[in-house]
């Protein structure tokens, strides 16, 4: 699950099904405390449904120096998804989202309203292939904004939602195809820029070419 630690930060592998933050149910913060023995401070979040890397700091001063990263845009964050469809090559979606906190569910737009955001993020499609019947599209996305369910409403909302997400239209059973594959940022120490990869196995992962 660590994939990298110094006195400051904790890279890890999320695993499917445990919360970035505290949470009464299995989360990351309790599961590290536990095996490091020592404070954890979350600076970023992935869904509970999302799996891959994610950094935590280890005192506070490295958590208020990621966090102004995470604040700036200066935390870049790439992800893996398995997509319904045959998506364009690449692109770049630009949206306003609405997030339902009663219904936990977000919603893309049209126009200006209380409490909606602006989203985008930019794709490439790395393979496609045909699974049950249907084409599926490995995409690689890069994140600009980090709007609650981004990734999964705004594919959704171009008639590709992703593998196994029947919250945002997909009608197969399983798991979530979303990983977070790579992430970049400037160390809390030595202010350099440090970077890690993961990528996706098992499942129908398996059935894609996977490369970076």
């Amino acid at each position: 699950m660590i994939v990298y630690k110094d006195k400051d930060i904790a890279v890890c592998n999320k695993p499917y099904g445990a919360a970035s933050q505290l949470s009464d149910k299995e989360n990351m913060i309790d599961i590290l405390k536990s095996q490091l023995g020592t404070e954890v401070y979350p600076v970023h979040r992935l869904d509970t449904t999302t799996t891959g890397l994610i950094v935590y700091a280890l005192n506070k001063k490295s958590a208020a120096f990621l966090s102004d990263q995470v604040a700036r845009s200066m935390l870049t964050k790439e992800y893996f998804a398995v997509a319904h469809g045959r998506m364009n090559d690449e692109g770049e979606l630009n949206d306003l989202l609405y997030h339902d906190r009663i219904k936990n569910k977000s919603f893309v737009v049209k126009g200006e309203r209380k409490g909606a955001k602006k989203a985008s993020l930019s794709y490439l499609v790395k393979d496609r292939i045909t699974y049950d019947g249907e084409e599926l599209s490995l995409v690689r996305i890069k994140l600009k904004t980090g709007r609650t369910h981004q990734i999964r409403v705004q594919l959704a909302s171009i008639g590709s939602p992703l593998y196994g997400d029947g919250k945002y239209g997909a009608k197969d059973k399983g798991k979530i195809k979303l990983h977070s594959c790579y992430i970049s940022f400037l160390h809390p120490t030595s202010k350099k820029q440090i970077e890690f990869s993961s990528a996706p196995s098992g499942e129908i992962w398996d059935e894609f070419k996977i490369t970076e």
